[in-house]
């Protein structure tokens, strides 16, 4: 949960909220980028064939421009063939000195030579220019589809920049995360991937880091992928892609395609299928932050089933907490005898829970966490090696240092005294971007019993600290496109220490995926018969073998109802499939129109959840006659084609494939297909033309050529790759099976576990030939 959100609290609250402004005479870097055109670039040297490509030598080509750190003279070049779809260049410094991702953190598909190589297969051409040095093209049998002529390579200590050369008007798709439409704009788009807690703002840099990117050129798709942890700023502007990186090195991995789902297919077997998740994950969550008891929780549940909704989970924010630290229980309004009792009747009626986890633990003695967390030596430390001590909601807090010898077992040994209370059948693990309070170690020095205020209910806000421009961890000469003031705002400090002696500034990005990489190992041990269930606001390459994600803190307005569905998509080239946005909203207040509209696409989420901030106005699904019936429309096709939801699923599993897709995934072909992110489909089969639009009874729907079947009456539509205008009033969400396909569904009931135990039967929607 953003402490940002709160922002709106202090509005009901009466509190004047203020925003930060960068201190005076202290700003970053400067956020325009300093012109590297005249830096010399590099010299091939030294090259050595081998089975798969080859090596070689880079030299700097002439005098360092230093642009950005210290240019590094003597580079290493390794191209190979992984895979018959698959090339890698790797170009990194000789020396070995600069941060590379641990193989134990994010394992990568190590291809094979058992393949020949086609026709149509990737190949690398490099060439040598005399103003900018080495370049490099690859080449998809005669398409070029990377290409860095006329762009020096630069390679710093803390700055490495490579630039490709793209046609006019390139549709590309992919880079995050950031809320954003489905085709990135090409003319002037800044990517900065730089997890960071905060509400969905289009445009900026939000909860986790994806490089991956895919490109439709000619009719086919390609796609690359950078594997390296630091912030950068990803620009497409003046027909190039230009990748501005703090560090590392230049790891690039480049998929053949040619459709779209192949490259999701490519990317997802280098850094990890999806996971399979349990078949309750399918049915409807419900949350909110603000329950006021467990009484409260009841009272929903027992609503939805009176309002004959199915609901699948109930789930707790922070409420539940007993002084915002977790594995504990409010001893008032959430004893943990009656949530024991609670969970007893949900599972005794096919129901589930799930609880939120932070990241953060608090500091205290008296505390078992932590106590047993310190002795363990599992926090993460400054770099004089005392403790790093932050703020986040229980006070003065430490966070878990994922590389530390001890903390797999020490995470386990907690998560095992909570769930030996509480078997809870899912975890919610929020703010582990990390996300904080303050900037640097703020508790340090301070007693144990001191308990500080949160910052935004201090009036006059405190200062932020002056920018020490002099450590270049802390802030680095080139400026990525990060939300904040500094990298280290609301989140670890960029100098804090790992037990692997690598700085926070290095594996920031990767800080989520570790923790739940960590959880979703102990679950898969602990409870060997049960699949995880893992929700995680920060992600990264790999995140989908072990969570599901969210859209995170979303408004209720129809903009970001419209949005939502681009952000699905992201996620699905990520390979994050099991994926939704808070339906209505999570901050301000929905209406019956939008909550209404809202259902009609949120009930066809991989992930379906109804989340609400605490100052909002509730909007559970029953509250409203028009949003009660939608949900009991959209929720009944929903569990009606659960099987075929489930199916989709094990295509992710089996190749990554995401459930939730944009037609130009199937319709590459078409070029009104290139931007349509107001409709979507459900594996291949389904089509779902929602109301985005506020006070519209209409919707214009896109069909691609072929038979399209109504699925409410079999009605026919012929399609003629053009719109049609469909009669869409409040309560309906049109629906259409694609001609040719075969939908696997059954008779729904309250649960996924019921609906289960009923007939299955399958729709067969037969093409213009008659076959399907």
């Amino acid at each position: 949960m953003n402490f940002k959100c709160n922002l709106l609290a202090l509005l009901y609250l009466g509190i004047s909220a203020q925003v930060h402004a960068a201190p005076s005479g202290a700003a970053p870097a400067n956020l325009s980028k300093r012109s590297t055109a005249d830096c010399p670039g590099y010299t091939l040297l030294y090259k050595v064939d081998n089975d798969r490509g080859f090596s070689a030598s880079l030299k700097l080509a002439g005098k360092p421009c230093n642009v950005y750190g210290t240019d590094i003279a003597d580079l290493k070049l390794q191209v190979s063939l992984d895979r018959e779809d698959r090339l890698r260049v790797h170009i990194q410094d000789t020396a070995g000195t600069q941060f590379q991702i641990p193989e134990s953190v994010l394992p990568l598909d190590k291809g094979t030579n058992d393949f020949d190589p086609r026709e149509d297969g990737l190949k690398f051409n490099s060439f040598h220019d005399p103003k900018t040095g080495f370049g490099f093209k690859i080449l998809r049998g005669n398409d070029v589809i990377f290409d860095t002529t006329g762009h020096p390579l630069i390679f710093e200590d803390q700055y490495i920049e490579v630039t490709s050369n793209l046609p006019n008007n390139a549709n590309i798709y992919g880079i995050g995360e950031t809320a954003d439409w489905l085709r990135r704009n090409t003319t002037n788009t800044i990517k900065a991937l730089w997890s960071h807690e905060a509400s969905s703002i289009p445009g900026q840099n939000i909860y986790g880091a994806h490089t991956i990117h895919m490109e439709l050129r000619k009719g086919k798709f390609h796609g690359a992928y950078l594997h390296n942890s630091h912030g950068m700023d990803i620009a497409l502007a003046d027909n190039t892609i230009q990748y501005r990186v703090l560090g590392g090195t230049a790891d690039f991995y480049f998929f053949n395609g040619p459709t779209a789902l192949d490259v999701i297919d490519q990317y997802t077997r280098l850094v990890g299928r999806p996971y399979r998740i349990p078949y309750w994950a399918l049915g409807l969550h419900s949350s909110r932050y603000g329950y006021k008891n467990v009484n409260e929780m009841r009272e929903v549940v027992a609503n939805y089933s009176k309002a004959n909704i199915p609901v699948e989970t109930q789930w707790a924010d922070v409420d539940y907490f007993d002084r915002a630290r977790d594995f504990t229980f409010d001893p008032v309004n959430f004893p943990l005898p009656e949530m024991q009792k609670f969970l007893s009747d949900l599972h005794s009626h096919n129901q589930k829970m799930v609880l939120l986890t932070h990241a953060a633990i608090q500091r205290n003695s008296t505390y078992g966490p932590y106590a047993r967390g310190h002795e363990q030596d599992v926090f993460i430390r400054n770099p004089d090696g005392s403790d790093y001590i932050s703020q986040v909601w229980p006070g003065y807090s430490m966070l878990p240092d994922w590389f530390a010898a001890n903390a797999s077992k020490w995470w386990g040994g907690e998560l095992t005294r909570y769930l030996g209370e509480l078997p809870i059948d899912g975890m919610w693990l929020d703010m582990n971007e990390a996300s904080t309070f303050c900037t640097g170690s703020c508790g340090t020095g301070k007693p144990e019993s001191e308990i500080p205020p949160y910052p935004w209910t201090v009036n006059p806000p405190p200062p932020h600290r002056p920018l020490n421009t002099s450590n270049h961890l802390l802030v680095p000469p080139y400026a990525i496109h990060n939300t904040e003031i500094e990298l280290s705002d609301s989140t670890i400090e960029t100098t804090a220490i790992h037990a692997n002696g690598v700085a926070e500034y290095h594996v920031h990005n990767i800080y989520g995926l570790m923790q739940s990489k960590t959880t979703h190992e102990f679950l898969t041990a602990y409870r060997p018969n049960k699949r995880p269930f893992l929700l995680s606001p920060s992600t990264f390459a790999g995140s989908g073998s072990y969570v599901s994600h969210w859209t995170g803190d979303n408004s209720a307005t129809f903009f970001d109802l419209h949005m939502s569905i681009s952000q699905l998509f992201d996620f699905g080239i990520f390979g994050v499939p099991m994926m939704g946005s808070d339906i209505c909203g999570f901050e301000g207040d929905a209406t019956e129109e939008l909550c209404s509209r809202w259902v009609e696409v949120g009930a066809f989420y991989p992930f379906a959840r109804n989340h609400y901030f605490i100052f909002s106005v509730p909007h559970e699904f029953y509250r409203w006659p028009a949003v009660a019936e939608a949900a009991r429309r959209a929720f009944g096709i929903r569990y009606a084609l659960l099987p075929y939801f489930y199916t989709s699923y094990q295509f992710a599993v089996e190749k990554g494939w995401p459930v939730a897709r944009p037609l130009v995934f199937e319709f590459s072909d078409v070029a009104t297909t290139v931007d349509n992110d107001r409709q979507f489909l459900i594996g291949d089969g389904l089509l779902i033309s929602p109301v985005l639009t506020e006070g519209a009874t209409t919707v214009s729907a896109f069909f691609p050529k072929g038979v399209w079947y109504d699925w409410y009456n079999y009605t026919a539509v012929k399609g003629s790759n053009a719109e049609v205008t469909l009669d869409a009033p409040l309560e309906h969400v049109n629906v259409h099976v694609r001609g040719g396909k075969i939908l696997p569904a059954q008779n729904p009931a309250m649960t996924t576990t019921d609906s289960r135990k009923n007939d299955f039967y399958l729709i067969v929607a037969a093409d213009e030939s008659g076959s399907a």
